[in-house]
């Protein structure tokens, strides 16, 4: 999945804003600042610059992430292209 993320966005980069543990789960707000090449959760970026924040949840067992929850703001996005 992240191969194609990162040929999809080639300065994608991940900024954790706020991190949260309570095992087996770990929270997250990430926030992007990037150039996506094309099309970005339905939208047409095309390389334009855009910025928006994630916020996601991890449950893991035996080691591994066995579940992940992911809420992103599509309407933040598509008031910037």
């Amino acid at each position: 999945m992240l191969k194609g993320d990162f040929r999809a966005i080639p300065d994608l980069y991940f900024n954790i804003e706020l991190l949260l543990s309570d095992p087996p789960r770990i929270a997250s707000r990430l926030h992007f600042d990037c150039t996506p090449t094309g099309i970005l959760f339905g939208l047409p970026i095309n390389g334009k610059r855009v910025q928006f924040d994630e916020n996601v949840f991890y449950d893991f067992a035996n080691g591994k992430i066995v579940k992940v929850w992911s809420i992103i703001e599509k309407a933040a996005i598509a008031d910037q292209i």
